[in-house]
């Protein structure tokens, strides 16, 4: 699959033109490798993989695909591929390259236009958000792990536990059952902490009428999962049953409209218009959803700005929610994987208001 992606990238090449990727989720999409470190040049008909002493063996033995070579003097060897391969303009990741890098590269790779427009940029994100079996395989099984951490909690939810307790026991649960570390830090918050929305779990103790919301992921094979579940500690009164069945509604009307080729701002609008008219105008301050891959963030994204076309393949949340300040807060989230007539829905875990 990875080679695939190599030619799939190359089709966008002109024979004088190249890409060097540094950031990493970019060289494992493209080579199947991880490293702390490196670059990845890829031209029109060649793709060079540049890994230093402490992954160079293990390149070796498993990427086949590329030519590997040992990076002793990074900008140095780069130049000469760039040379021997006849090279006169580079593209760049615009969205992670610093200006002190690109100053170092325009004085290492001298008579060789190096390219500041997002053109490259732009065909890897769009590559990138359509996700072939093989990845969509790796994110179902970091989801199957999430959904079974969200059930085991359930049974240790109970007053008087801390969110940093059950945020720990939350990882551990993941690691045991196969992840292979957490997707980005897990939120879990209780009472007025919910009104946050990237809440950070404390030594707060959870009391009953607390509403706990749970956000969290697993990987798998090098991808993310992504969920949320808030769920009641004890009784709850009827504003914060009325918050939970509009913040469900919302989520649902969005899930029933997702397919290929809507726009994306247009989602968004569905879950926040009904937010909206609820009486809860200024509580959903975040987008809708974010596409979900190798990383937590990827594009493209439900959110008021963004008009790209959703495309079959994506896989992408939706978690609205409704946020009152010093009060409690409410977000529910699914991972979805888009198709050309409307979604299958990758997370499993019940979304009915749960009261412990």
């Amino acid at each position: 699959m990875t080679e695939k992606r190599i030619e799939n990238l190359q089709k966008y090449l002109e024979n004088n033109t190249a890409v060097i990727l540094f950031q990493g989720a970019n060289r494992f999409y493209f080579s199947g490798f991880t490293s702390s470190a490196g670059a990845l040049v890829v031209t029109r008909n060649n793709a060079f993989l540049l890994v230093d002493f402490r992954y160079y063996e293990k390149a070796k033995k498993t990427v086949n695909w590329l030519n590997v070579l040992l990076c002793e003097r990074l900008y140095v060897q780069m130049a000469e591929i760039l040379k021997k391969e006849k090279v006169k303009t580079v593209f760049l990741e615009t969205e992670d390259i610093s200006v002190a890098k690109f100053k170092t590269l325009c004085e290492s790779f001298s008579g060789i236009n190096l390219s500041d427009q997002p053109y490259i940029q732009n065909v890897i994100n769009g590559l990138r958000s359509v996700k072939d079996d093989e990845e969509l395989k790796c994110i179902t099984k970091a989801q199957e792990i999430t959904d079974k951490t969200f059930n085991y909690i359930l049974g240790r939810l109970e007053p008087g536990r801390t969110e940093k307790e059950i945020a720990l026991e939350m990882e551990f649960f993941m690691r045991k059952n196969g992840s292979e570390g957490i997707s980005f830090d897990t939120i879990a918050i209780s009472g007025k902490n919910t009104s946050l929305p990237h809440g950070v779990p404390t030594d707060k103790k959870i009391e009953k009428g607390d509403f706990f919301t749970m956000d969290f992921g697993a990987k798998w094979g090098g991808y993310c999962s992504d969920m949320t579940r808030t769920v009641a500690i004890g009784n709850i009164t009827e504003k914060q049953a009325e918050v939970y069945s509009t913040v469900l509604k919302a989520q649902e009307e969005a899930l029933e409209n997702i397919k290929a080729n809507v726009i994306c701002k247009e989602i968004d609008r569905i879950s926040r218009n009904i937010i909206d008219t609820a009486g809860y105008k200024g509580c959903f301050g975040h987008g809708l959803g974010h596409s979900v891959g190798i990383e937590i963030h990827e594009s493209p994204a439900f959110n008021t700005r963004d008009e790209t076309v959703l495309k079959s393949g994506t896989v992408i949340t939706v978690e609205p929610g409704i946020y009152l300040e010093n009060e409690f807060g409410v977000r529910i989230e699914d991972m979805v994987y888009v198709t050309e007539n409307g979604i299958i829905n990758l997370t499993k875990s019940p979304k009915e208001l749960i009261i412990l």
